[in-house]
């Protein structure tokens, strides 16, 4: 029995791989973060680089990046809020994720 693919709403990507974003310079140190996708859904994201020239801008990242990913992997965007307390991380974030997104082609 022939089972047909359910349509895609226009805009949305239907492509499946590992995506890396674009290194975003902060003023704590570069955001760089690789997307996986499949069939258009974000299923993972793995920072690459993250903000560490200090103890706090490592205290800081170990608690902002890993709320960043699931709040991008629910939302299915780089459209997400910032975390408190981590504004240039998380803008460096999205940046970076918004970038590797760009990259997905049908």
């Amino acid at each position: 029995m022939y089972k047909s693919t359910p349509p895609t709403a226009p805009g949305t990507p239907t492509g499946t791989g590992t995506f890396t974003g674009d290194p975003i310079d902060t003023p704590y140190g570069t955001v760089q973060v690789a997307a996986t996708l499949t069939r258009g859904r974000i299923t993972s994201i793995r920072v690459l680089q993250a903000p560490d020239r200090s103890g706090r801008d490592q205290q800081i990242a170990s608690y902002a990046l890993p709320r960043l990913s699931q709040e991008a992997i629910g939302a299915q965007s780089a459209h997400i809020d910032a975390v408190s307390g981590a504004s240039y991380t998380s803008e460096g974030y999205i940046q970076s994720l918004q970038s590797a997104l760009d990259q997905v082609h049908d």
